[in-house]
């Protein structure tokens, strides 16, 4: 264990090891450069923060209890994508990708020189392949509407995926402009608002790569991923944001999983037409407020007076949070510039937030695929009531303001 602690809030002298500004947007690895945020040699770090964002607390932990080594770098041997994506032009135009490194996944390729020698890369995206099963996938095949081709569905319901996982990487002043902000009021309020973790957001304006401590999102791909990124592949898609009560458990208070499921009926059909069926999984746990929060929410809503219901749905969250929504939808559409995606042409979603996200990024939605009315729990009648008078698309008429006053939740101990 060193003797004395390390500040990383100045540059230190690095003995002629310094490594070179980052050169984002760059059309190649190579021009663009490594990001290295190893913590033994912090002259050779040029980002902010470390890997595996908010699991870098459990790295921590395991240090300080002697189960890992300080000093532990990954072995890559054999880690290298499971199939083959991009690059895509996308990729060196410059604004189209502030929060994810386009190169994440082949660092051990691209720069392979650079880690024989010693230099602490790691990957920031991992590229696999999987089978999944859901029981909404039996239910579709026993009902018609999936049928089984030996290939990408199985008659027992499992599906041939490949998937990706994707740390989060943001380019601060790409991220500031996204947002129409001043980078370093940006800086300024990562640093205030995280209690002063990562002091070179603020002394550092030389380093332009930030590594935030928050979940990533895990991309699911039906069908060949390598014809992603070709104008007459067709495109089925659900952008679907993280809610374990629901996705994991079956809550019902929500259409989260239904959604999910919904969405990935759609992209097996498009596989199964020879298209690429995509579904994003953002980590963002109550509409990026958490959890606890979503749960006080959940509470105000059910004893308020009056009952649970729409036309207060989005005040309750508001009175706990201070804020509506917090998951921004303006970084979304970087996940579609990596896969070289400039049309949808089905896209399982009623969000409005998301589609303005899309469009304003230059992607093309053909065609919105609501949620089955047949799908929606009862408990979720008020957030799809809600969600569509605020805006959600919706191919039928909106609720009226007399039906959004009506209570259609259940009461706290229902």
């Amino acid at each position: 264990m060193a003797s004395h602690i390390v500040l990383t809030s100045h540059p230190r002298g690095s003995g002629g090891k310094q490594v070179s500004a980052v050169n984002w947007g760059a059309a190649s690895a190579a021009a663009r450069g490594p990001l290295v945020a190893g913590l033994a040699e912090p002259a050779r770090r040029n980002v902010i923060g470390t890997h595996s964002g908010s699991y870098a607390v459990y790295r921590a932990l395991a240090v300080a209890a002697g189960n890992l080594q300080r000093d532990h770098r990954p072995d890559l041997t054999n880690t290298v994508p499971a199939a083959h994506i991009g690059p895509h032009p996308q990729w060196g135009e410059p604004g189209r990708i502030v929060s994810l490194d386009p190169w994440g996944h082949r660092v051990a390729q691209e720069f392979a020189a650079e880690i024989a020698a010693g230099m602490d890369i790691r990957p920031t995206i991992a590229v696999t392949t999987a089978h999944i099963n859901m029981p909404e996938l039996r239910d579709a095949i026993e009902a018609g509407r999936l049928v089984p081709d030996g290939d990408i569905l199985e008659a027992s319901g499992d599906v041939r995926v490949t998937k990706a996982a994707i740390d989060p990487v943001w380019y601060l002043p790409g991220v500031a402009e996204r947002f129409g902000i001043a980078e370093h009021a940006l800086r300024r309020a990562l640093f205030e608002q995280t209690g002063g973790m990562f002091p070179e957001l603020v002394t550092r304006p030389d380093l332009k790569v930030f590594l935030p401590p928050i979940g990533g999102m895990t991309l699911y791909f039906f069908g060949d991923v390598s014809l992603l990124g070709r104008p007459e592949t067709r495109v089925a898609c659900r952008v679907h944001d993280e809610c374990n009560g629901s996705d994991v458990f079956g809550s019902d208070i929500c259409t989260c999983r239904p959604y999910l499921a919904h969405g990935i009926e759609v992209c097996v059909e498009m596989a199964q037409q020879g298209g690429v069926g995509v579904v994003i999984y953002n980590r963002k746990e109550g509409r990026a407020l958490g959890e606890v929060t979503k749960f006080l929410v959940y509470n105000a809503r059910k004893r308020q007076r009056g009952g649970d219901r729409a036309e207060t749905y989005f005040e309750r969250t508001e009175c706990v949070a201070g804020v509506q929504d917090m998951r921004f939808q303006e970084l979304m559409p970087d996940v579609f510039h990596w896969l070289g995606i400039t049309r949808i042409d089905r896209w399982a979603s009623m969000s409005n937030m998301k589609h303005g996200a899309l469009t304003a990024a230059g992607i093309q939605v053909v065609e919105q695929v609501a949620i089955p009315d047949a799908l929606i729990p009862a408990d979720a009648r008020v957030e799809m009531d809600a969600k569509v008078a605020a805006g959600y698309f919706t191919p039928v008429a909106p609720p009226s303001v007399t039906e959004l006053a009506l209570a259609k939740g259940r009461g706290l101990h229902a």
